[in-house]
């Protein structure tokens, strides 16, 4: 008996110092993302796998998909819901890549905000290696009509979960993905959230966001969405209408220059998307042309936003030439 306790007692040390090990500390320092006394920049894609033919989120690729990840030097995935399996998050981590975990106003009581069930993920993966952000809402400023008609109600409700969450886990800052640059009263109503994300439609080119963030606020901010799709709705800027990865990959590495010209006022970006979304616009068994997206007029170079040609890989995980770039810009950051 004296020997098994004694086996236990050093089992049990072991796996705590395993633990401490594992464990990531992410803050923020002036407008920079840290992580483990590191500054970290984002080098991200955003990550909502729908197979063909389904309407529903399935990560049976993602061996796959990390590989090619790791090819093109992600180090960061943003999602649009929690991932609550442990296997997958173990599986990402050990990639070397981190997680931008996203949270829902109301998602019928999976994590949600409205719910209060999302501080139960929380405390479920906050040791997790994988964690790097706690994100609060995608793009919730264009839908007043989700909150009675005022937006403010969510930046509420935001400021309140942020808080929430720091109550609970003092190793990961909170972000929201804000429909473009937030205005004075989303700030003043969200002093929680630590690092703010903006989707960020401006054609080719997104630079004047930073300086205009940076007179408004001395928190960091990162690029939540950005890029161009692989469709042309219209011939326009050069490039021919119908299906034109040239215009997207051109569009993508103009809009990653800025981003890598401007890291002192920006910690980084996740493109938008890893993989085409069959299910976005119509029948999802096959790629059709359309769909919509609030605030989408700056997409380049047609203002058109075809919903279902947006990744940097096709459906069936074919590199587009948008891949190449993403590629060259994110190796050459150091």
């Amino acid at each position: 008996m004296k020997h098994i306790c004694i086996l236990l007692f050093i089992l049990s040390t072991f796996c705590s110092c395993k633990q401490q090990i594992e464990t990531t500390n992410v803050s923020v320092s002036g407008r920079h993302v840290v992580v483990n006394d590191e500054a970290y920049f984002i080098k991200g894609i955003c990550y909502h796998p729908v197979p063909e033919g389904a309407e529903h989120r399935d990560f049976k690729t993602l061996s796959q998909d990390l590989a090619l990840m790791q090819e093109a030097g992600i180090n960061t995935i943003r999602t649009y819901a929690p991932i609550d399996d442990k296997a997958v998050l173990d599986e990402i981590a050990a990639a070397g890549i981190k997680l931008i975990i996203g949270f829902g106003y109301d998602q019928k009581g999976f994590f949600d905000v409205y719910s209060g069930s999302f501080i139960d993920y929380v405390n479920t993966y906050k040791n997790h290696p994988a964690i790097l952000m706690w994100e609060l809402g995608n793009e919730y400023n264009y839908h007043p009509e989700w909150f009675d008609g005022d937006v403010n109600n969510w930046y509420k409700d935001m400021n309140a979960a942020a808080a929430l969450i720091h109550d609970n886990d003092t190793n990961h800052p909170v972000s929201t993905a804000h429909g473009e640059l937030p205005d004075d009263v989303a700030l003043s109503l969200s002093p929680n959230i630590d690092v703010w994300g903006m989707n960020v439609y401006r054609w080719d080119n997104p630079e004047e966001i930073f300086q205009q963030w940076a007179a408004k606020s001395e928190k960091p901010m990162y690029i939540s969405e950005a890029g161009g799709d692989s469709y042309m709705t219209i011939e326009s800027d050069g490039f021919k209408q119908g299906e034109n990865q040239d215009a997207q990959a051109q569009a993508n590495a103009r809009i990653l220059d800025k981003i890598i010209e401007n890291q002192e006022l920006c910690a980084g970006v996740t493109m938008f998307s890893f993989t085409d979304g069959w299910w976005k616009a119509g029948n999802p068994g096959q790629q059709d042309i359309g769909g919509w997206a609030p605030k989408s007029s700056g997409v380049p170079y047609d203002g058109s936003p075809n919903e279902e040609y947006w990744g940097i890989v096709d459906i069936n995980r074919n590199k587009k030439e948008t891949f190449t770039v993403i590629k060259a810009k994110y190796n050459q950051i150091k």
